[in-house]
């Protein structure tokens, strides 16, 4: 799945839109690296988003193309 899609599917981003452009603006890494809105995200994947005041920190556990807002938070856990 994109990265920008995971984003939006997880709920770490509200919409796909602004987590393209968070992508474009170097503001989201994935392993360490600034990833593009088109990265595949895979199960084990740590992702750090920039965005506000303090950044995230998330490992992916899963992958899921459609999440209900109760299987959003289940799809990563925060690491710090």
């Amino acid at each position: 799945m994109r990265l920008d899609k995971y984003l939006k599917n997880s709920r770490l981003i509200k919409r796909r839109t602004i987590a393209n452009e968070a992508c474009d603006a170097g503001k989201v890494t994935v392993n360490g690296k600034v990833a593009r809105a088109s990265y595949d995200v895979k199960p084990g994947d740590v992702i750090e988003l920039q965005m506000g005041t303090r950044p995230v920190k998330v490992q992916v556990v899963t992958v899921a193309e459609h999440a209900t807002k109760a299987d959003a938070a289940q799809m990563y856990t925060v690491i710090g």
